[in-house]
């Protein structure tokens, strides 16, 4: 039997409706008439001889058949796409494109990173997302983002995906972070963890690493600490706590860059945990990705702790 060829347009088509469940809202996703939707898909299952969708209910399904051409239409898909960044990315980056995952707390220590690689190559195109630290490393196993930079420790570094390849940027020291106008505002010896437990705190969700990293040393050390709010967001931390009411706990860097911040150690202290840039091990790299790696060593080489 001769093979006939099936284009990723058709491929992507099918993964539209699939997702939608509906020819008419896939339609409009993909900025195409039904028509012509529908006569790709059509056209991919004579080729195919066999049915991918049941139309038959309210709602568009994909049959078995579908099912497991899908799963591998999209492995093929997604190698196609690598292929073609690796065909239109220039080995000298003067064009090109990154994608890098961040969370709230490495958005604040790596941004200088971030600017120093856009400043050097001003053709790549960078796409800086912010999400979860469990979100990045999927994202990087999945191939929809280059890059993560992470926050990580040891036990975490072991759970991690054998497919994740790490490469340490810095070590971080977490401490304790009160507004200017806190009753703690002017001390500079360490805090006690019974003292910790008189503070009322606005903490990151457990959702976010730093948070998790927080709840084990609490429970290691016998701490009950009065957390008022929790948030997803570093922004709103930053800002509620330098009002002066609230206290926080925050690595080093962004609380000592923050002018109306103070920041003290922790006794027993906070334990430091790892800055790391996360890829997926074997996976292609492009040119914008190898560069950014040798700039985030290089940059992690000459960047100035905060003591």
């Amino acid at each position: 039997m001769q093979s006939k060829l099936i284009f990723p347009r058709s491929i992507r088509y099918l993964i539209a409706v699939a997702e939608h469940h509906s020819f008419t809202r896939a339609a409009d996703a993909l900025h195409v008439s039904q028509p012509t939707l529908s006569q790709q898909i059509r056209l991919l299952e004579e080729t195919l001889d066999v049915q991918l969708l049941d139309r038959s209910g309210r709602n568009v399904r994909l049959t078995d058949a579908g099912s497991v051409y899908l799963h591998h239409a999209r492995r093929a898909l997604s190698e196609l796409e690598a292929g073609t960044r690796a065909v239109h990315e220039v080995q000298d980056l003067t064009r090109g494109a990154l994608r890098v995952g961040i969370t709230p707390i490495t958005e604040h220590l790596t941004a200088p990173l971030l600017e120093r690689f856009v400043a050097r190559h001003p053709g790549i195109a960078m796409n800086a997302l912010e999400m979860s630290q469990d979100d990045i490393e999927t994202a990087v196993l999945d191939d929809h983002i280059d890059v993560g930079i992470v926050f990580t420790d040891v036990l975490a570094s072991e759970a991690r995906s054998a497919d994740i390849e790490e490469h340490t940027l810095f070590v971080e020291s977490i401490d304790l972070a009160v507004g200017r106008g806190h009753a703690l505002a002017e001390r500079q010896a360490p805090l006690a963890g019974h003292d910790l437990e008189r503070q009322s705190l606005i903490l990151l969700n457990t959702n976010f690493a730093l948070r998790r990293h927080f709840d084990l040393y609490c429970i290691e050390f016998g701490i009950n600490p009065r957390i008022a709010i929790e948030t997803n967001s570093l922004n709103m931390i930053v800002q509620t706590v330098g009002l002066g009411h609230l206290a926080t706990v925050l690595p080093r860097t962004i609380a000592a860059t923050q002018a109306d911040l103070h920041w003290l150690p922790l006794l027993p202290e906070l334990p430091r945990h790892t800055i790391a840039l996360i890829t997926h091990r074997g996976a292609y790299k492009s040119a914008a990705s190898w560069a950014f790696e040798e700039m985030a060593e290089e940059w992690s080489n000459t960047r100035s702790p905060i003591e």
